[in-house]
């Protein structure tokens, strides 16, 4: 109903100023046809066409403002059925569209007669085809969208490529990557090399026991951080054929991404500090977080097995550290107080030296 309303409204408006009009023509020969409409004649016969052109616009709206006003309709609910993407890319094109045509309207306006006419069939000539492209387009230009907000975003945090975390097969193996990446300590993008994933395949298909259940390890801890994690996980499909072995495919691959490898390999930790890739060792990291033991504090052990030297006893601590106990060797199968006379690091871990509390009594 109110889109009638409408209709009419705008009916009576244009037969009133078409009424005008013709009355103007009529009184200077058709001289004031092709002028603006800035307000037509003044006399009685202006007033009077202005009523019968009223008049005669209100019934041509009202005759057509119901198949008008469905059509309009029609049309509203065809746009909102058209999805987001293509109502932002069109209307965006479209005003591309109406934005060039008005930059050249000073120049059609000026052709003789016809100048208003070309400049409106311009416009609407350019606004479609604005449309029609922004429209058929949007998938480029939405991914060349991304790509520059991706670039900005890069070039304002700094290193983007930092954020990639290249695994090798050991770390994948053994584990532990995928209870930090848990933790959210790990950053960024991990990448999985086509090349890894070959590896622990061929791992897993195995003829020994031991391999292939290690294999087998590696690939369900893949699937426990692609499936379960809050991670990103790439798989890098881009060969490195100038390399043969893994390790130098996996250098060649960090470089190539300015990342950073993920391993608990020590030969291919010193390989990449050799060739300036950065790494992260994940049994450096285990080391950093044990609990730091000092000389003299007391710790409770229980001892399991015999040491190297005579009368030693070796018992561990929860997270897997050697304790190596003076004299331990008459305790085996005990638990025990111990007090801690050494700790010695190393590159393999960290290895702690007790004597039993008792023999310390006693003296």
């Amino acid at each position: 109903m109110v889109m009638k309303r409408v209709i009419q409204a705008i009916g009576l408006l244009l037969g009133s100023l078409m009424g005008q009009e013709w009355s103007s023509w009529r009184g200077t020969g058709g001289a004031a046809w092709m002028d603006p409409l800035l307000g037509g004649s003044q006399g009685t016969g202006g007033t009077y066409g202005a009523i019968v052109g009223a008049f005669i616009g209100l019934l041509i709206a009202t005759t057509a403002a119901g198949p008008l006003s469905r059509s309009l309709q029609n049309g509203v609910d065809r746009l909102a059925a058209f999805p987001m993407a293509d109502l932002m890319f069109g209307l965006a094109g479209l005003t591309s569209g109406l934005a060039l045509s008005a930059l050249m309207y000073p120049f059609l306006s000026d052709v003789p007669r016809f100048g208003s006419m070309v400049a409106a069939c311009t416009a609407l000539t350019f606004g479609y085809a604005g449309l029609r492209i922004g429209i058929q387009r949007k998938d480029e230009l939405g991914e060349w969208l991304r790509s520059r907000r991706a670039a900005e975003q890069a070039k304002e945090e700094g290193s983007w490529f930092e954020e990639h975390k290249i695994l090798d097969t050991s770390v994948i193996i053994d584990g532990r990557i995928a209870d930090i990446c848990k933790t959210g300590f790990i950053e960024g993008t991990l990448v999985i090399p086509e090349f890894v994933l070959e590896e622990l395949q061929h791992i897993a298909d195995s003829s020994d026991l031991l391999k292939r259940n290690r294999g087998r390890r590696g690939l369900d801890i893949l699937n426990k951080i692609q499936k379960e994690l809050d991670v990103k996980v790439l798989i890098c499909e881009d060969a490195v054929e100038e390399a043969v072995e893994v390790d130098s495919k996996l250098v060649k691959l960090a470089k190539a991404m300015r990342g950073k490898v993920v391993t608990n390999d020590f030969n291919l930790n010193k390989v990449c500090e050799l060739q300036g890739v950065s790494v992260l060792n994940i049994n450096d990291l285990a080391n950093a977080v044990k609990p730091v033991v000092l000389p003299g504090e007391e710790i409770v052990v229980q001892v399991i097995k015999d040491g190297k030297e005579h009368g030693q006893g070796v018992a561990y601590l929860d997270d897997g550290t050697m304790i190596v106990v003076e004299g331990g060797r008459d305790f085996i199968g005990t638990t025990m107080e111990v007090l801690v006379t050494s700790v010695l690091q190393t590159s393999a871990g960290r290895m702690i030296f007790a004597k039993p509390k008792l023999l310390e009594k006693a003296l």
